[in-house]
């Protein structure tokens, strides 16, 4: 193998202000010898210190990927929030945090160790960030092995020190739960939701954009409400299980889970986190219309989730609502089988983060209307997909539990 055996990231990050002007800092070392490999000082504008320090996590994985592929990666951060949430110890509560995490998570090389240590051995990349924060450096520099001040190879702090509070923790960091590490299943009575898309509508059949509240939103038609019919047949032997359905307000998700409802003989709820994305100025055109009329947008779509349609939301946007609601409803049905009926985008999200899968995921996901997915949440955190996108030739494994 060419290049070092194993890599250290040092890295930090901080806000003046918190939030306020930010900037992030990062090294990538020689484990074996300490030698300086790369290091990077960035500004990112305004943020708060743990987004800061989020961003210099990706910027040292990002280095290693450069200069080391094929090392062994040790990450160390005097950030207990970061160290934590990344070792899979605490839960992400944060909607700022999640996606920066599933980035880091995407990264990160298989058996990547994180490593809290005190403030004063993580200077090298606490100095990085205050030089691009006062205007010194800018990006990434290679250190042509230069020797660490520092051994790289001296002995971490024990994990359960705690830091140094110079700065007040953020509401996310100060109410933090342990939870087991990463593993195969999990403990306690799962959280299951049974995961229904809506059926069709004159949009859907027509493949044409059709979003959420603030969108045209056609009803059923009478082949979705078909299809619906045949769903909640379906599903009817669970009805002794199932304590809920959970729907969307959007209109076809309302008629269709109203269906479901009635033949399982469970009340309907409302959830707002599960409507369907909004698409603005796009809402009612099919795509080869989207790709005439507003053409260049369309491509930056579709090339990020951080960009929304304008008068539409982003994937990113969306993530942080389903998210939100997705806790809602795992609080309120702990322990129980509900389910819940939804759109496309929401139902990707919903899959992307039971898997732990970046956010650019969904666009290597299909869903067919009127499909049933399942995903169990255990009280410990972790999530086990048991069904994706099953239809008709799946019923009868459905029926019978095996999933």
């Amino acid at each position: 193998m060419s290049g070092p055996r194993s890599v250290l990231i040092e890295a930090d990050g901080g806000s003046r202000g918190n939030p306020g002007p930010a900037a992030y800092g990062a090294v990538l070392k020689d484990a074996d010898t300490g030698a300086v490999i790369a290091e990077d000082g960035t500004t990112i504008g305004r943020a708060t210190n743990n987004v800061a320090e989020y961003r210099g996590l990706i910027a040292g994985l990002r280095l290693a990927a450069a200069y080391a592929p094929d090392a062994d990666v040790e990450v160390r951060m005097d950030s207990k929030l970061v160290v934590e949430q990344m070792s899979g110890r605490w839960k992400i509560k944060h909607p700022d945090m999640r996606p920066l995490a599933v980035e880091a998570n995407g990264l990160a090389p298989f058996g990547t160790r994180y490593t809290w240590v005190p403030r004063e051995r993580n200077k090298h990349a606490d100095r990085l960030a205050n030089e691009a924060l006062d205007g010194t450096r800018d990006g990434v520099t290679v250190a042509g092995a230069e020797p660490a001040t520092e051994p790289a190879t001296e002995p971490a702090a024990e994990p359960t020190s705690e830091p140094a509070a110079t700065e007040p923790e953020t509401a996310d960091e100060a109410t933090q739960q342990p939870t087991p590490a990463r593993g195969w299943g999990g403990s306690g009575t799962p959280t299951t939701l049974v995961v229904l898309r809506h059926g069709v509508t004159t949009h859907t059949t027509a493949k044409r954009f059709s979003g959420g509240l603030g969108g045209d939103n056609p009803p059923l038609s009478d082949e979705g409400r078909e299809q619906i019919r045949g769903a909640a047949e379906w599903l009817a032997p669970l009805a002794g299980q199932v304590a809920a359905v959970v729907a969307s307000p959007v209109r076809r998700t309302r008629e269709s889970g109203e269906i479901v409802a009635e033949r399982l003989g469970v009340p309907l709820v409302e959830e707002p986190g599960f409507a369907e994305m909004e698409f603005g100025h796009w809402d009612g055109l099919g795509i080869d219309e989207v790709r005439e009329r507003h053409g260049a947008e369309l491509e930056a779509w579709l090339g990020s989730v951080d960009v929304a349609p304008e008068g539409g939301e982003s994937f990113r946007v969306v993530q942080d609502r389903v998210l939100a609601g997705l806790e809602r409803v795992l609080a309120d049905h702990a322990g129980r089988t509900v389910v819940v009926v939804s759109h496309v985008t929401p139902i990707k999200t919903v899959v992307a983060h039971a898997l732990g899968a970046p956010l650019d995921s969904l666009f290597r996901m299909e869903l067919t209307p009127a499909s049933v997915t399942v995903v169990a949440w255990f009280p410990d955190g972790r999530a086990s997909l048991r069904l994706f996108n099953a239809t008709a030739p799946d019923r009868d494994a459905f029926t019978a539990g095996t999933w």
